[in-house]
Protein backbone atom coordinates (compact mmCIF):
# COMPACT_ATOMS: atom_id res chain seq x y z
CA UNK A 1 0.00 0.00 0.00
CA UNK A 2 0.93 3.66 0.05
CA UNK A 3 3.78 4.69 2.25
CA UNK A 4 3.07 7.94 4.08
CA UNK A 5 6.12 9.92 5.03
CA UNK A 6 6.29 12.58 7.69
CA UNK A 7 7.57 15.97 6.65
CA UNK A 8 8.59 17.16 3.23
CA UNK A 9 11.39 16.03 0.98
CA UNK A 10 14.62 17.94 1.52
CA UNK A 11 14.34 21.39 0.00
CA UNK A 12 10.65 21.03 -0.85
CA UNK A 13 8.31 23.89 -0.19
CA UNK A 14 4.57 24.40 -0.32
CA UNK A 15 5.26 26.67 -3.30
CA UNK A 16 6.26 23.69 -5.44
CA UNK A 17 4.42 20.82 -7.01
CA UNK A 18 5.39 17.43 -5.61
CA UNK A 19 5.97 14.34 -7.71
CA UNK A 20 5.56 10.77 -6.52
CA UNK A 21 6.80 7.89 -8.65
CA UNK A 22 5.49 4.45 -7.79
CA UNK A 23 8.14 1.82 -7.23
CA UNK A 24 6.02 -0.95 -5.77
CA UNK A 25 5.42 -4.48 -6.90
CA UNK A 26 4.85 -3.72 -10.60
CA UNK A 27 6.10 -0.22 -11.23
CA UNK A 28 9.82 -0.19 -11.79
CA UNK A 29 9.78 -3.91 -12.55
CA UNK A 30 11.81 -4.86 -15.63
CA UNK A 31 10.17 -8.29 -15.72
CA UNK A 32 6.71 -6.71 -16.06
CA UNK A 33 7.75 -3.84 -18.34
CA UNK A 34 10.89 -4.76 -20.26
CA UNK A 35 12.88 -2.26 -22.29
CA UNK A 36 12.40 0.64 -19.87
CA UNK A 37 15.27 2.22 -17.94
CA UNK A 38 13.42 1.95 -14.63
CA UNK A 39 16.51 2.84 -12.63
CA UNK A 40 17.01 6.00 -14.67
CA UNK A 41 13.45 7.32 -14.49
CA UNK A 42 13.63 9.05 -11.12
CA UNK A 43 17.11 10.58 -11.57
CA UNK A 44 16.14 11.63 -15.11
CA UNK A 45 12.95 13.28 -13.89
CA UNK A 46 14.83 15.07 -11.11
CA UNK A 47 17.37 16.35 -13.62
CA UNK A 48 14.65 17.49 -16.05
CA UNK A 49 12.85 19.33 -13.25
CA UNK A 50 16.07 21.06 -12.19
CA UNK A 51 14.76 21.82 -8.70
CA UNK A 52 11.25 22.86 -9.82
CA UNK A 53 9.70 20.08 -7.72
CA UNK A 54 10.84 17.31 -5.40
CA UNK A 55 10.54 13.75 -6.68
CA UNK A 56 10.06 10.84 -4.32
CA UNK A 57 9.60 7.13 -4.75
CA UNK A 58 6.66 5.42 -3.09
CA UNK A 59 5.69 1.89 -2.31
CA UNK A 60 2.81 0.47 -4.33
CA UNK A 61 0.15 3.04 -5.24
CA UNK A 62 -2.37 0.26 -5.92
CA UNK A 63 -2.95 0.82 -9.64
CA UNK A 64 -0.67 -1.96 -10.80
CA UNK A 65 -2.35 -2.40 -14.17
CA UNK A 66 -1.13 1.11 -15.11
CA UNK A 67 2.58 0.69 -14.29
CA UNK A 68 4.63 2.90 -14.24
CA UNK A 69 2.60 5.44 -12.28
CA UNK A 70 3.50 9.07 -11.56
CA UNK A 71 1.39 11.41 -9.40
CA UNK A 72 1.79 15.18 -9.71
CA UNK A 73 0.46 17.08 -6.72
CA UNK A 74 -0.21 20.80 -7.17
CA UNK A 75 1.64 23.57 -5.41
CA UNK A 76 -0.25 25.62 -2.82
CA UNK A 77 -1.02 28.21 -5.52
CA UNK A 78 -2.12 25.47 -7.90
CA UNK A 79 -4.44 23.96 -5.29
CA UNK A 80 -5.86 27.42 -4.52
CA UNK A 81 -6.55 27.79 -8.26
CA UNK A 82 -8.48 24.50 -8.28
CA UNK A 83 -5.68 22.11 -9.18
CA UNK A 84 -5.86 18.57 -7.84
CA UNK A 85 -3.38 15.70 -7.93
CA UNK A 86 -3.01 14.26 -11.41
CA UNK A 87 -2.39 10.53 -11.74
CA UNK A 88 -0.52 9.40 -14.83
CA UNK A 89 -0.17 5.76 -15.83
CA UNK A 90 1.84 3.80 -18.37
CA UNK A 91 4.66 6.33 -18.06
CA UNK A 92 7.24 4.12 -19.71
CA UNK A 93 9.12 6.40 -22.08
CA UNK A 94 11.44 9.38 -21.83
CA UNK A 95 9.15 11.58 -23.94
CA UNK A 96 6.34 11.23 -21.39
CA UNK A 97 8.72 12.11 -18.56
CA UNK A 98 9.94 15.16 -20.52
CA UNK A 99 6.34 16.31 -21.05
CA UNK A 100 5.58 15.85 -17.35
CA UNK A 101 8.69 17.82 -16.37
CA UNK A 102 7.90 20.66 -18.80
CA UNK A 103 4.36 20.92 -17.43
CA UNK A 104 5.60 21.05 -13.84
CA UNK A 105 8.22 23.68 -14.70
CA UNK A 106 5.36 25.74 -16.20
CA UNK A 107 3.44 25.48 -12.89
CA UNK A 108 1.69 22.11 -12.98
CA UNK A 109 -1.90 21.34 -11.87
CA UNK A 110 -4.09 24.40 -11.44
CA UNK A 111 -1.51 26.76 -12.95
CA UNK A 112 -0.58 25.43 -16.38
CA UNK A 113 -2.42 23.29 -18.89
CA UNK A 114 -0.68 19.95 -19.38
CA UNK A 115 0.59 19.10 -22.85
CA UNK A 116 -2.28 17.44 -24.73
CA UNK A 117 -0.41 14.17 -25.03
CA UNK A 118 -0.59 13.72 -21.24
CA UNK A 119 -4.34 13.16 -21.64
CA UNK A 120 -3.36 9.72 -22.93
CA UNK A 121 -1.59 8.97 -19.64
CA UNK A 122 -4.14 10.45 -17.20
CA UNK A 123 -5.97 7.88 -15.13
CA UNK A 124 -8.78 7.92 -12.66
CA UNK A 125 -8.20 6.14 -9.37
CA UNK A 126 -10.59 5.15 -6.63
CA UNK A 127 -11.44 7.58 -3.87
CA UNK A 128 -9.75 5.26 -1.35
CA UNK A 129 -6.47 5.38 -3.23
CA UNK A 130 -6.70 9.16 -3.78
CA UNK A 131 -7.35 9.73 -0.07
CA UNK A 132 -4.38 7.61 0.93
CA UNK A 133 -2.21 9.77 -1.31
CA UNK A 134 -3.52 12.96 0.28
CA UNK A 135 -5.60 14.30 -2.54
Amino acid sequence: MIEKRAGRAAGASAQQCRVTVCRGCCCGNAAKIPGVDHGGQIPGLRAALDGAAPVRASDCLDVCDQANVVVVQPSAAGRAAGGRPVWLGLVNDDDALADIAAWIRDGGPGIAEPPGVLDLYTLRVSRRVREQMGG
